[in-house]
């Protein structure tokens, strides 16, 4: 059980403080609720660009870190296709440091020429080592805009390509910090030794100044798929990989917890049916794993996996399709749907453990419109039955519901 406290500055931002006394830390979250699937298709990259630009120094002050860790704290950032996470950890007698440090980037960067020069050859840089240059790194590259068709999920939180990020100027820059980068388009937590009245108290201090600029987003929708796709690729890889991708429903929707908990029944652990039938058994793949991407907007239940040598990629292909098959048609017995529920509430009750992890989840939570989501998980997910695992299933293990990736090892 996480408590939380929550209020709301009268330029929209979304204030979470969670106490713990039992730390000597504090931590502070800021999520805005910007990701990849909020750029244009000829402007990609540029919420991941934004992630290293925001550390590039604000209006008042040159060096993000360097105050930081003068005050014994320390920081980070991630980027998705849905939002933009920044965090940091310091000790709690220094929390305003955090408040301060936050709230002039929020309130405007530098705009240092020089700084998004740095940053964009950072970014191409990792856009070449972590997609181009290693072995299936451009797989999102080409799955994604394999499944989706309309909606921006199909291109992935680097970008389409390079040029975008090499042709991106201080104007385009610009537009996206004021559009996005705005008070009511963010939700901040603090949490560890905080009471609530000292962060009202501040958020009034160095937010409340700031003003308020979100506009609507109206992303296109993308229209049920009725046939199945699959794309061919040849590279120098080290051996076969079979990617499918099967359209589910949004992270916040009620069956959300039961197509993850299909994917654990798949490959979650040695005794999982993919593994123990397709690895250990028969020997068809050397690894392989079942996932659901989370996205706020309806994502992908995904199977992927290495194919052992001998095998070909439609053979591997039609072993994965016969396991479907049987969970669609028998969906899953009472006993093994306890055993994975038991994982996923472990792993739940685990993630709380840190202060830090407490504070993203709250974060996150606040976009369902409803913070106490995270204290509502573990219900939710014991509310599942053996009925609605076969309901989904047979909702979303479809073939024309599905993308194939089959990513052949060039033979030498």
């Amino acid at each position: 059980m996480i408590t939380f406290s929550e209020f709301q500055l009268a330029n929209g931002l979304r204030v979470i403080v969670h106490e713990d006394p039992t730390v000597q830390i504090a931590v502070m979250n800021i999520l805005y609720d910007v990701g990849s699937r909020d750029e244009r298709p000829d402007k990609t990259g540029f919420a991941h660009l934004f992630e290293h630009l925001m550390f590039g120094g604000s209006a008042n002050i040159p060096n993000y870190d360097e105050p930081l860790q003068r005050v014994g704290g320390e920081n980070n950032a991630f980027t998705n296709t849905d939002i933009t996470n920044y965090y940091l950890t310091l000790p709690a007698s220094n929390i305003e440091t955090g408040f301060w440090l936050e709230s002039d980037r929020m309130n405007g960067l530098s705009f240092d020429p020089k700084v998004l020069e740095v940053q964009r050859k950072v970014v191409i840089e990792e856009f070449k080592q972590r997609y181009l240059n290693q072995p299936y790194g451009d797989v999102w590259l080409k799955l994604r805009p394999l499944a989706y068709h309309v909606h921006p999920y199909q291109w992935a939180t680097i970008g389409k390509e390079i040029s975008h990020i090499e042709n991106a100027t201080m104007e385009d820059v610009k537009e996206f910090f004021f559009h996005h980068y705005v008070p009511d388009n963010a939700v901040l937590v603090v949490a560890g030794n905080v009471t609530v009245e000292q962060v009202k108290r501040l958020s009034e201090k160095w937010f409340g100044p700031i003003r308020a600029g979100k506009q609507s987003r109206a992303l296109p929708k993308e229209p049920a798929q009725k046939q199945k796709r699959a794309l061919d690729v040849n590279a120098n890889v080290p051996a076969n990989a079979l990617y499918k991708a099967y359209h589910m429903g949004a992270r916040f929707d009620a069956d959300y917890y039961t197509s993850d908990l299909l994917s654990d029944v798949l490959s979650r652990g040695q005794s999982s049916r993919l593994y123990q039938k397709l690895v250990k058994e028969k020997e068809i793949f050397t690894s392989i794993s079942s996932f659901v991407m989370g996205t706020v907007d309806p994502g992908l239940f995904v199977i992927s996996g290495r194919v052992k040598d001998g095998i070909t990629l439609e053979q591997a292909e039609g072993e994965v399709n016969e396991i479907l098959s049987t969970l669609v048609a028998k969906g899953t017995d009472e006993e093994e749907l306890e055993k994975v529920k038991n994982q996923t509430e472990s792993t739940l009750e685990f993630g709380e453990v840190e202060v830090m992890n407490r504070a993203m989840n709250l974060a996150f939570a606040k976009l369902s419109g409803d913070t106490n989501l995270v204290n509502e998980e573990a219900e939710l997910i014991r509310a599942v039955t053996t009925a609605d695992m076969q309901r989904v299933a047979q909702s979303i293990l479809r073939e024309e519901n599905s993308s194939v990736l089959y990513y052949r090892a060039e033979k030498k």
